[in-house]
């Protein structure tokens, strides 16, 4: 996968903004889970998911990884629904 596989067409300009964050984060490890859930996603996602997943995108590329993967402990704050579904959403591919 090398980028993006829908268009920013039809989407809000908050969506299309969002949508262009996570395909391009710094960290192609990033690039891919968020990038990827975006794609499938942020036309579904409702204002108050729009404000978690905005708030995902705000946190650091090795912090958000390490829990994503498992490597560290989800702190609460972050442990909602949106970033359950980008957990989810990761097992269509490998890091």
């Amino acid at each position: 996968m090398t980028g993006t596989t829908r268009s920013s067409e039809g989407l809000d300009p908050r969506r299309r903004k969002l949508l262009f964050r996570s395909w391009h984060r710094g960290m192609r490890e990033m690039d891919l889970v968020l990038g990827s859930f975006a794609d499938a996603n942020i036309d579904r996602l409702s204002e108050t998911e729009l404000d978690l997943y905005e708030a995902l995108l705000d946190i650091a590329d090795r912090e958000l990884l390490s829990w994503i993967v498992g490597e560290a402990p989800v702190p609460e704050a972050v442990d909602h629904d949106v970033y359950r579904q980008i957990v989810a959403s990761r097992s269509a591919f490998t890091i």
